[in-house]
C-alpha cells in the first residue's frame, strides 16, 4: 500500500486529478472520523475535513516524502484543528451520550456485552477529560492508529515524550475508571477503539 501511495504522491505532483482523487477517497474517512472525534460535532468535522483537504492540495509542492503521507496528511489535519479550536474556545461544549455512543464499536466479539461498553462509554468520556498533549496523543496513535514515531511527528515531539504520555495515560485511565482486575476485565485490557485495546 505504501508503495502504491507513493506513486499517487508523484501522480498528484504532476497535476494527475485521478490521483488526486483517489488519495482523497483513501484517508477522507480516516480524517473525518480523526476530526470529529477531537471536535465532537459533525458539521465542523466535515468543514475541517474540507478545509484540511484544500490545505494538502495548495501546498503539495512541500511534501518532500520524507515521511508517509499519512504522517505530513495528519499533521496538516492537527494543525487545522488547532487554529479552529483557538479561534472557538468559547463555544466549546461537552459531547452528548449520542456521540460517545457512536465511538464505540458496535460489531460484536467474543466479549461484546453491555458491561464493555459501558466501559468502553466511560472511557471515551474519561480521555476527554485528559490535557490537550494526552488526549491528542491518544487519539492520534490509539484511535487512528498511527505509530509512536508518526504520532511524534505530528505532534511535534520526541518519540520518548509519546511513550512517557502514553504511560501517564494508562495510569490515568486505570485510576479513573477503577481498573482492577476481576472476573469481568481478566484481558487486562481497555477496548479504546475499533480493534484496539489498552
Amino acid at each position: 500500500m505504501e508503495r502504491h501511495l507513493k506513486k499517487l504522491c508523484k501522480r498528484v505532483k504532476k497535476e494527475d486529478k485521478n490521483a488526486a482523487n483517489e488519495l482523497l477517497q483513501i484517508f477522507y474517512m480516516d480524517i473525518y472520523a480523526y476530526l470529529r472525534r477531537l471536535c465532537g460535532d459533525q458539521q465542523n468535522a466535515e468543514d475541517l475535513t474540507q478545509q484540511t483537504f484544500l490545505k494538502v492540495w495548495t501546498s503539495f509542492d512541500s511534501y518532500n516524502g520524507r515521511s508517509r503521507f499519512s504522517t505530513w496528511l495528519y499533521k496538516i489535519a492537527y494543525n487545522t484543528f488547532i487554529d479552529w479550536q483557538r479561534s472557538n474556545t468559547k463555544n466549546a461544549k461537552p459531547y452528548p451520550n449520542q456521540w460517545w455512543l457512536e465511538c464505540i464499536d458496535h460489531k460484536p466479539g467474543p466479549f461484546a456485552n453491555t458491561a464493555e461498553l459501558q466501559l468502553a462509554l466511560h472511557l471515551y468520556k474519561v480521555v476527554e477529560q485528559l490535557d490537550e498533549d494526552k488526549k491528542n496523543t491518544v487519539h492520534l496513535h490509539y484511535y487512528q492508529g498511527l505509530s509512536i514515531k508518526e504520532t511524534a511527528r505530528i505532534l511535534g515531539v520526541a518519540t520518548s515524550t509519546i511513550k512517557y504520555r502514553l504511560r501517564e495515560v494508562m495510569k490515568i485511565l486505570r485510576t479513573k475508571i477503577n481498573f482492577e482486575e476481576n472476573e469481568n476485565l481478566q484481558r487486562k485490557t481497555i477496548p479504546i477503539a475499533k480493534g484496539k485495546v489498552l
